[in-house]
């Protein structure tokens, strides 16, 4: 029986893997910017739940967080980095504030949750880091790129957390799932600046109406994707990356049989520039 520390926890994949969590006997610090909302999404109250208050961009809250969930349970075993939202908009199209507060959640939130449970699990030489991607964040297109960069980050942060981590006994995940049948398309998770350059709407547009038209219909099953989640932090050897979705699995293999395409094509160009 571990003890997990979810941020998002109150709705979409975060209320999964908590739910799932639980009833495979493990307790949940489940954090949400309000805890009323998480308990709103659990009103069978189970065993094992801790509702606190934590918004992701306020360190205090954070530190406050785990002080409760310490004083709670004694210990941290998971930290599930969950708590983000997506940004629809040509690079170009996208404001400097709307760039700003999307990295102020899914990176910086990410950075501030880490400073705050990392010391307990440091401290214990144990423990399993899960930051939950995208797969836009290994592969991210047209009208979702601020969205991909965010992710980009996390990833970079993550590879290099799991080389940090490693000697201690702490391990790293990334979770890069596709598309999932939870609100993400929905206005509470997705933010939608307006197509205000018509330069880009044969790039970005179909993009931008493919993802109004495909709320509630996602390939993926968000109880599936939950299990999945669980089941990674009780392997011997977890993966770095684990993609959740044929989606996923397919633009992944894209990307890698791109890449290997033009590093082949221009192999010779790039050991052209070696002493």
């Amino acid at each position: 029986m571990s003890v997990w520390f979810v941020t998002g926890a109150s709705r979409g994949l975060g209320a999964e893997i908590t739910r799932e969590a639980l009833e495979r006997g493990h307790r949940v610090i489940a954090t949400a910017r309000d805890a009323s909302a998480v308990l709103r999404a659990y009103p069978e109250k189970p065993d094992g739940l801790l509702a606190v208050t934590a918004d992701v961009t306020e360190p205090a809250q954070l530190a406050a967080a785990v002080e409760t969930g310490l004083a709670e349970f004694g210990r941290i075993d998971v930290v599930v980095n969950n708590a983000g939202y997506g940004l629809v908009g040509a690079i170009e199209e996208v404001s400097d504030k709307a760039a700003r507060d999307l990295f102020d959640v899914n990176v910086f939130g990410v950075l501030n949750t880490l400073r705050a449970t990392l010391p307990t699990l440091r401290a214990q030489r144990s423990g399993h880091v899960l930051n939950i991607s995208s797969v836009g964040g290994f592969a991210t297109a047209p009208a979702v790129g601020l969205y991909g960069a965010s992710k980009f980050a996390l990833e970079g942060v993550s590879e290099a957390l799991h080389g940090e981590l490693a000697p201690l006994g702490v391990r790293v995940t990334i979770v890069e799932p596709g598309g999932f049948r939870t609100d993400f398309l929905g206005g509470s998770s997705l933010r939608v600046e307006p197509a205000s350059i018509a330069d880009y709407d044969a790039g970005a547009g179909p993009v931008r109406e493919a993802m109004a038209a495909n709320d509630g219909r996602q390939p993926g099953d968000p109880a599936k994707a939950a299990k999945a989640v669980v089941d990674v932090t009780e392997a011997a050897e977890p993966p770095l990356r684990l993609q959740l979705g044929t989606d996923a699995v397919e633009r992944v293999e894209a990307k890698l049989d791109l890449v290997r395409r033009e590093l082949d094509q221009w192999r010779h160009v790039a050991l052209s520039t070696a002493v």
